[in-house]
């Protein structure tokens, strides 16, 4: 069976080629009669467009990917979606892709998508092998990171390290002085990195060292809180009274264990988690978190490469603001030093 063609469309439709083209590219340039005859002729015959054929027209693929280190945590779906909702909305596609937080794989998914001739290609946080970033830079490729902030490249983030501060200060004005943390896998994660380093170092800056043993990484995942807790509960040589963990699935996991071990929290136990998860208000006690605009990061990446593609404005460095949200699950310490 013949697959359907442009002039096929053109022809029930009664315009020219050139006239389906622009009603499929650029539908606000047709009058209103003849976008709704085209669009007829279109469902009518079954008609599909070729996109390789386009894009060797146009040079565009009208397609944008985005490459995520997972799709299991809830906290990236939520940015994908605020990305998702705007590229469709100027005729765009989405491509995912993701890399369970691992460089070479990573590199194997960006080359698949840059073979795709994807217009533009977001990424996460900073810390990239070099041959994605070559790969990326030789094919020309229209590229902004976002979660992280960078001085480099095109991005839209959130000031890691700022997240770690915040935790730490709302702990220790608490009264709490033994701290603990649940971070995430460092290695190729910035995002763990720098809030780690936000926490312990505004606690050195108030002269406050936790033990050694209350510090650990763990996989983000509800059994990475849990085993987090387990860990730091057995290493360190005094229990401490206040956790800050990197993100709320680590921290709701640091919960669970701490009521399955009789841990009452918030009386014995402060909780920090980070990005505010719809749950996260829901769950009891519900959690202090420190609240990321995700959704808003996704709308604004998406908003910025469309202007980049369009107008050619190439976009900046722009910081969103972190907050906490504090809830249930931190008081001061039931014994205050």
């Amino acid at each position: 069976m013949r697959r359907t063609r442009l002039e096929d469309v053109a022809r029930l439709a009664g315009v020219s080629m050139a006239t389906v083209s622009r009603a499929l590219s650029s539908p606000g340039l047709v009058r209103k009669d003849t976008l709704a005859r085209v669009r007829h002729a279109v469902e009518a015959l079954g008609y599909v467009p070729d996109a390789s054929a386009r894009t060797l027209a146009s040079g565009r693929s009208r397609t944008v990917a985005a490459v995520v280190p997972t799709l299991d945590n809830a906290i990236f779906s939520h940015s994908i979606q605020g990305l998702q909702s705007v590229l469709a909305a100027s005729g765009y596609q989405l491509l995912l892709g993701s890399h369970n937080y691992d460089v070479d794989t990573e590199i194997d998914v960006v080359r698949a998508l840059a073979e795709r001739a994807v217009d533009a290609m977001v990424l996460v946080g900073a810390d990239h092998a070099p041959e994605t970033l070559s790969l990326l830079k030789q094919s020309g490729i229209r590229t902004i990171l976002t979660w992280s902030l960078s001085s480099h490249y095109p991005c839209i983030g959130f000031d890691n390290v700022e997240i770690g501060a915040l935790a730490a200060r709302h702990l220790y004005d608490l009264g709490h002085r033994d701290f603990g943390m649940i971070s995430g896998i460092a290695q190729h994660n910035d995002r763990a990195r720098l809030r780690t380093e936000g926490f312990l170092g505004t606690l050195r800056a108030l002269r406050i060292k936790p033990a050694a043993g209350a510090l650990c990484e763990q996989p983000y995942s509800f059994a990475g809180g849990r085993s987090g807790l387990r860990h730091i509960l057995q290493a360190s040589p005094s229990r401490p009274t206040a956790i800050f963990c990197g993100n709320d699935v680590l921290a709701l996991g640091c919960l669970f264990e701490a009521t399955a071990l009789g841990i009452k929290v918030p009386d014995q136990l402060s909780i920090v988690g980070c990005d505010d998860l719809p749950i996260s208000a829901e769950i009891s006690p519900a959690l202090t978190t420190i609240a990321l605009e995700s959704a808003k990061l996704g709308r604004m990446a998406a908003q910025a490469l469309l202007s980049w593609l369009q107008d050619g404005v190439e976009p900046g460095r722009t910081e969103l603001p972190v907050t906490l949200v504090e809830r249930q699950t931190t008081a001061a310490p039931a014994t205050p030093r």
